[in-house]
């Protein structure tokens, strides 16, 4: 019925019929694209409608210094996280017509009272152009090498023995010049005095992300080549000077693929989570097997979920069409006059909703704006945490209080961001067994974060 080159290829055109503002300059930089996609299937005609309902360009995050307590600045502005966040502003509006008596292209009414439910003819794709950040970016340069990293459970004895100490042989290791990883990031890499080996990147390597172990738990071992990073571990981007709270694009993925895309809030109104039904991925260097690893194996054995929940594994597609944007083609179309070639500073959001589809940002603030509407709505992106938050109110605001879903009838003692989150009773029970069972370590933000109204 469809092809990931066709999938791809949509994306892409999309893209390049969006306006300029925040597309990267030619030649000298470069970024990430993602998008979701819906199907929409007839039976009666053998076909399927294909729509692109959000995409999302971006590399970059912003440090945990200057996260903001208003829930108004982007934290993460990777490709994959942008286009989540479209897509659920535009499952707020199709809620918010299904609630209020219009045509909604995605819900009916579900068997509960106040619950609604995906169509059945209606599914969803995710698209990347580029394999996600994090553990699914990890693999050996010769893929037909059998993978050569510890998985978690064989390091976590050895890591919690010598936490504390330097790592095995450090002293023996020198710098030597860095290699770029999957993400278009420069990583160090050393080199064994002992043996004095080349600081020539040999085939014997691995591909590498730019994303850091998240504190207290295993490290990577940053021995050469092969050896270098440990497989299957949670994973902090880098940000911008200060570390980050933000976990890789292979670990929310892999949330997704438990919990819904659909976050906590919009769970309220539906009778079971959303998930991808498949993930495509455009042409790049890529492993099966570690995306495999990354989004699927790793929450595979999580049992214990509340009715609705369950790991639902996307299927893994890859295309042979690749990104023109990305690093590898800037590089091609570099001059000598145009500088030093750097990731996009820009983030692009488009969805399908009637009012201002198109949000570019810049340091998580919108772009283009001045230090004197910092702080205030004019400054903020469409997609933060408050500027959802406050569209999922309006969405409470037109429910017929007789169709008012059970969980929000104490709407009374209900004000701040965080507590319409928690009093998401089923999605936070998932969350746990998902926390519990696959992802102990994983960074949540501070509750003060979360406070905002």
């Amino acid at each position: 019925m469809w092809t990931p080159d066709e999938i791809a290829s949509l994306c892409y055109d999309h893209f390049n019929k969006l306006p300029k503002r925040g597309k990267p300059e030619v030649g000298r930089e470069w970024t990430l694209l993602a998008a979701v996609l819906q199907l929409t299937h007839s039976p009666e005609n053998k076909s399927v409608h294909k729509q692109i309902v959000s995409l999302g360009t971006g590399t970059k995050c912003i440090g945990k210094s200057v996260m903001s307590l208003k829930g108004d600045i982007l934290n993460d502005s990777h490709a994959e996280v942008i286009a989540r966040r479209g897509c659920v502003r535009y499952l707020t509006d199709q809620l918010y017509k299904a609630v209020s008596g219009q045509s909604s292209a995605v819900f009916c009414p579900g068997t509960e009272k106040g619950r609604w439910m995906v169509k059945p003819d209606v599914s969803f794709i995710f698209f990347t152009s580029q394999t996600p950040c994090g553990d699914a970016s990890i693999f050996p340069m010769n893929l037909s090498q059998a993978q050569p990293c510890k998985s978690v459970k064989e390091t976590q004895h050895e890591e919690q023995e010598r936490r504390g100490l330097k790592r095995p042989a450090e002293s023996d290791l020198e710098e030597r010049p860095r290699i770029k990883s999957r993400d278009g990031r420069l990583v160090e890499q050393k080199v064994d005095k002992a043996s004095n080996k080349s600081n020539e990147i040999s085939k014997d390597d691995l591909h590498r992300t730019g994303a850091k172990c998240v504190p207290e738990g295993p490290t990577d071992p940053l021995q050469p080549g092969l050896l270098y990073h440990n497989v299957g571990l949670l994973r902090l981007k880098p940000g911008r000077g200060d570390s980050t709270l933000s976990l890789s694009c292979s670990d929310k993925i892999a949330r997704w693929g438990v919990l819904g895309f659909q976050g906590a809030l919009l769970s309220h109104y539906l009778q079971e989570p959303i998930y991808f039904s498949t993930v495509v991925v455009g042409k790049c260097p890529y492993s099966h097997e570690a995306m495999e690893r990354a989004l699927n194996t790793r929450c595979a054995h999580v049992s214990d979920l509340p009715p609705g929940f369950s790991a639902r594994p996307p299927e893994l597609l890859q295309s042979d069409l690749e990104f023109t944007y990305n690093h590898t083609h800037t590089e091609s179309k570099h001059t000598n006059t145009q500088g030093r070639i750097s990731p996009c500073g820009a983030a692009i959001s488009w969805c399908a909703v009637s009012h201002q589809p198109l949000d570019v940002t810049a340091n998580g603030y919108k772009q283009g704006v001045t230090k004197k509407v910092l702080g205030t709505p004019q400054a903020r992106s469409l997609i933060t945490k408050v500027e959802l938050f406050h569209s999922f109110l309006k969405l409470v605001a037109v429910t017929p209080k007789d169709q008012c879903p059970e969980s929000l009838r104490g709407e009374s003692e209900l004000r701040t961001y965080w507590d319409y989150k928690q009093a998401a009773g089923p999605y936070q029970q998932a969350w746990t067994q998902l926390q519990l069972q696959a992802f102990p370590l994983w960074c949540r933000s501070p509750r003060d974060l979360l406070l905002f109204h």
